[in-house]
């Protein structure tokens, strides 16, 4: 096995328990988009994207359930900060995640199995993280909710609940229609999910802007930056489930990165992408990832590519991820303050706004209210089921060269029939449970926290073992230990308050004055 440090070699090792990497070329951002010249028209059409899929999760689980709920039930005078912070140290994670997989080509899933010990540790962990915190089908009962409510006129009642969760079922279903046509799923879904979160954000800002006073926004943006500690009474879980969902899911992010394969993104244009059952393609997937050689052409066309992921992350994905959290938060926390308005709480918290805006203004803000609702969790549910099925066949695709052969190297075979298989899953748990959507999704983003302590030290490893003009930089080092902190500390505040009943900080001064 040649060493990864050797120039001369035409494979380069990193780890012990993958296969080496192929040594190629980085094809310019011009030949895989197919252009003369990347201006601006170009770059808005054709290279930027994947952030706009990752915006259909982060607008249906912190941006309309829980900031709103956090902030309409305390304000947002010690939980803005909350927000920026969250916000920015996620969006620096999924880059660290994405050097990697624009070097190598390698989704997330497979690349931790290169990191010591073996595959065999990395890869069912990272599966396990994920699965444990999205599988449980919040999104998809918030969703039936707020379009049981659109059609019937009304919320929910408790009786009402199997028709619900029938209903439920019926929108993951529904995610076929966004991943069946194509030749690359990822494609159909940046199209699908671009047009629903432009009408879901410009609709959502018109509305709040006439709504809700200007001052109420002043003092909105003003606390993002006013580092307050959070108010009296604030519940430690929720606002652990908020810094973990407040853009996507904390250290579960990496689940989003595939998308940069499969759009292209550096190497990924050489390993593949999962193409459509209609109008794709069998065999557009390989098993393991390619890398560049450390020469001065490869390291000016790696500039260039790592330039459009910040561009896509920081100019798209994050202020999308801001205006999302914050306009929702803004117009339930002004509608909750108002004199007789109902209280705010995670039974109410989907149909809140609807609610309020009916009994104000009329039903054509309550239906308008409504269809957000739903169009932000729908969204949301449809991109989270393609991730659990697009991980789990990365995954099995890439690890066994039996599944392969079996699969006549058509990864679609698996990925349709596992989907089917999921929701039947999901549907299981869905009739098994009863807890309310909002719990459930603050169970997920407290779940993602735990990631959080783990996946940046393994990121830490792999890219420090890049070609030199990717490899991680120091200050990439401390903001990836800034994560582990950050969002470790709620996680451990998250089980000191379930297990212990009192916040982190609270216990550890009684462990201490004994």
């Amino acid at each position: 096995m040649a060493d990864e440090h050797d120039p001369n070699s035409k494979t380069y090792q990193i780890g012990r328990s993958r296969p080496p990497l192929e040594v190629e070329d980085l094809p310019t951002p011009e030949e895989v988009f197919k252009v003369k010249r990347i201006r601006l028209e170009e770059l808005l059409l054709y290279v930027l994207g994947p952030s706009v899929i990752a915006l259909g999760i982060s607008l249906g689980s912190g941006e309309w359930m829980l900031g709103p709920l956090n902030i309409g039930l305390r304000g947002f005078q010690g939980i803005g900060w909350v927000i920026l912070v969250s916000a920015v140290l996620q969006v620096f994670y999924i880059v660290e995640v994405a050097r990697f997989t624009l070097a190598t080509g390698e989704a997330p899933i497979l690349a931790f199995g290169r990191t010591p010990p073996h595959w065999v540790v990395w890869v069912p962990l990272a599966l396990f993280s994920f699965y444990s915190a999205f599988i449980l089908g919040g999104w998809a009962t918030s969703a039936s909710q707020s379009l049981f409510a659109l059609i019937v006129g009304r919320p929910s009642a408790p009786a009402e609940a199997e028709l619900v969760r029938i209903l439920a079922i019926a929108l993951l279903l529904t995610t076929y229609l966004f991943v069946i046509f194509g030749r690359k799923i990822e494609r159909t879904l940046e199209a699908s999910q671009g047009v629903f979160m432009a009408f879901l954000l410009i609709g959502l800002t018109v509305v709040t802007l006439v709504v809700v006073p200007l001052n109420v926004w002043g003092q909105a943006w003003l606390s993002l930056v006013t580092f307050t500690a959070p108010p009296k009474g604030t519940d430690p879980s929720l606002l652990g489930s908020l810094a973990g969902f407040t853009a996507l899911a904390s250290g579960l992010n990496f689940m989003v990165v595939g998308y940069y394969r499969d759009k292209g993104y550096g190497m990924g244009a050489k390993v593949g992408y999962l193409s459509g059952w209609i109008g794709g393609k069998g065999g557009t997937l390989s098993a393991s990832g390619k890398i560049f050689p450390e020469d001065q052409k490869n390291a000016i066309v790696w500039k260039r590519w790592f330039r459009y992921l910040l561009i896509d992350q920081w100019g798209v994905y994050f202020i999308g991820c801001l205006i999302g959290i914050l306009v929702p938060s803004i117009l339930v926390s002004y509608l909750s303050k108002i004199s007789g308005a109902e209280a705010l709480s995670s039974g109410t918290i989907i149909t809140y706004a609807a609610t309020q805006l009916g009994q104000r203004f009329g039903p054509v803000l309550f239906g308008w209210a409504l269809l957000m609702g739903f169009g932000m969790l729908w969204t949301t549910q449809i991109v989270v089921l393609e991730l659990l099925v697009r991980n789990m066949t990365d995954a099995v695709y890439g690890l066994s060269g039996r599944v392969r052969q079996w699969l006549g190297h058509d990864p679609r075979k698996f990925y349709y029939g596992y989907m089917l298989f999921l929701i039947v899953v999901i549907g299981v748990i869905l009739h098994l449970t009863s807890s309310l959507p909002a719990l459930v999704v603050s169970l997920s983003g407290n779940l993602s926290n735990f990631a959080a302590l783990v996946f940046p030290f393994v990121m830490m490893y792999l890219n420090s073992r890049l070609p030199k003009p990717a490899k991680i930089t120091w200050w990439s080092y401390l903001v990836l230990l800034a994560n582990a902190l950050f969002f470790g500390f709620f996680f451990l505040n998250f089980v000191s308050v379930t297990f212990f009943k009192v916040p982190l900080v609270e216990l550890l001064g009684q462990l201490g004055s004994r």
